[in-house]
């Protein structure tokens, strides 16, 4: 089982990039899958997650309004827009995949797409930097 992260890159302030999810190996029908970012000399942080069977979704309140997240069951693949970047942003993401993600720790907030099981999967990050 595999999970592809993609996409990133090197953006103004205000731009856009949109980071893909591969899936390989499974279908995930029974996941949810999450985004989560990591900057410089910080901890890991959830972005957002999906439930792939019936699109449930879930954002921090960092990016409320700005990302949105995807899926699409017939590529295996889940996609994260993002727009009005920030330098703040600026972060390598991940993607992962489990029975629960959690992405607000604080309020133990997130998808649950099958109760009891964590987040087994994880992808390589992609590196999102965003200039001022």
């Amino acid at each position: 089982v595999q999970l592809q992260a993609s996409g990133g890159g090197l953006v103004q302030a205000g731009g856009s990039l949109r980071l893909t999810c591969a899936a390989s190996g499974s279908t995930f029908d029974d996941y949810a899958i999450g985004w989560f970012r990591q900057a410089p000399g910080k901890e890991r942080r959830g972005v957002s997650c999906i439930i792939k069977s019936d699109g449930s979704t879930y954002y921090a309140d960092s990016v409320t309004g700005r990302f949105t997240i995807s899926r699409d069951n017939a590529k295996n693949t889940v996609y994260l827009q993002m727009k009005d970047l920030k330098p703040e942003d600026t972060a390598v993401y991940y993607c992962a995949a489990g029975g629960t993600i959690i992405i607000s720790p604080t309020f133990v907030a997130g998808c649950t797409a099958s109760p009891g099981y964590g987040t087994d999967y994880w992808g390589e990050g992609t590196q999102v930097t965003v200039s001022s």
